[in-house]
């Protein structure tokens, strides 16, 4: 199919956004509803999708009076990447759908800000069109295809075009069952980086398209030996994403991963799986400081930032309000965002006394459970 951009166009409101929550409406008002759905909606009750946001409500902060915070400094190294703050792009689809210029706007406002973009796997734009866009530090996230051969010519076109590592998404044997998708029959969008390799046309009367073409092509017999398999094709790091558990932090470790990304992909597959900040301890614990831990899920402000970083992150992964931003503005809403985070992760820390990210330790917040056993 051919994705008609005519809806498109610069979104304006009552002054400018002073937080990324009102780029969501801003977003609402340009997209057309299908899209505005795809990108904003979750699996079944939409339960998880709620609670990725409301669970970091749960968590206070404690700061530290009089510390001199007269310089903070909010960068970090991520796999031996500098970057300007604890903050990656995460890797979604079908960009063009929220803009015309779609995942080459994302990567450049990434590259503006001197943070790391994450391309998916089922990106709007190519894999050469991005790399040649800007300078970003890129990653490339995966699914596994039942033809292994389309996902290790992926790999290897991403590897032979600069990015930097290898982000598999283990979480999607099938796809979820996403209502809004079924009831607008939301259709397939044009997958540029697979054209000539596997047909793209999926033709279903049974609501939403994407969903058919989704189980006619993703692998379920995926599992861990299969990261051997990954390991043998690529020169790349690879990290892994859609980790909720102890259990299956201490497999990733085993199978060779160097990054876990705690994750329920922004709660599109299994409704009433945990929110992602709930279950970040869990796994920081389990991972004993082998490798990176990095958290995607519910990141709306500054402070949800600091406390993924308090219960052990390295960085979060940023989604939904980056292809808002997109939708309302372009590559210059992608930047504004960007800013936004980091200017109230900025504040934050000064207010909290921590001059460093390094500075941002356990002892800085509290849950609602800790919180509940100091009053018995």
């Amino acid at each position: 199919m051919k994705i008609c951009f005519c809806f498109w166009v610069t979104a304006k409101m009552a002054g400018e956004p002073v937080n990324v929550n009102e780029f969501q409406e801003l977003a609402r008002k340009v997209l057309p509803k299908m899209y505005y759905d795809f990108f904003a909606g979750g699996a079944e009750d939409e339960y998880t999708l709620k609670e990725n946001i409301e669970a970091f409500h749960r968590i206070t902060i404690q700061p530290r009076i009089l510390v001199d915070v007269s310089r903070i400094d909010m960068s970090t190294v991520i796999l031996g990447h500098k970057t300007s703050a604890p903050i990656i792009l995460a890797p979604s689809a079908a960009h063009q759908l929220a803009h015309p210029e779609g995942e080459v706007a994302t990567a450049g406002g990434a590259a503006a800000c001197n943070v790391i973009m994450g391309l998916s796997f089922m990106s709007t734009c190519t894999v050469e069109e991005v790399a040649s866009s800007c300078n970003a530090v890129r990653f490339f996230q995966i699914y596994v295809f039942k033809r292994r051969d389309v996902t290790e010519f992926m790999v290897r076109r991403a590897e032979s075009n600069g990015f930097r590592a290898i982000i598999l998404t283990a979480d999607t044997p099938r796809l979820g069952r996403r209502e809004a998708d079924i009831k607008n029959k939301m259709i397939s969008f044009r997958l540029r980086n697979f054209e000539g390799l596997i047909s793209t046309d999926v033709v279903s009367d049974k609501g939403s398209n994407l969903a058919a073409y989704a189980e006619e092509i993703l692998d379920p017999s995926l599992c861990w030996k299969d990261i051997a398999w990954l390991k043998s094709i690529t020169k790349l790091p690879i990290l892994i994403k859609g980790v909720l558990n102890g259990e299956d932090a201490m497999k990733a470790i085993e199978a060779g991963v160097v990054g876990i990304i705690v994750s329920n992909h922004g709660a599109r597959q299994l409704d009433y799986s945990p929110a992602t900040i709930s279950v970040l301890e869990e796994v920081v614990q389990a991972v004993q400081g082998k490798v990176p831990v990095l958290l995607d899920g519910g990141i709306r402000r500054g402070t949800d930032i600091f406390k993924a970083l308090a219960l052990g992150a390295k960085a979060v992964m940023i989604g939904r309000p980056v292809i808002y931003g997109l939708a309302a503005k372009g590559e210059s809403g992608v930047k504004q965002v960007i800013e936004m985070l980091k200017n109230e992760l900025e504040l934050t820390m000064a207010l909290a006394g921590c001059c460093t990210v390094d500075d941002i330790t356990r002892s800085h917040v509290k849950t609602e459970k800790e919180r509940f056993l100091c009053r018995m």
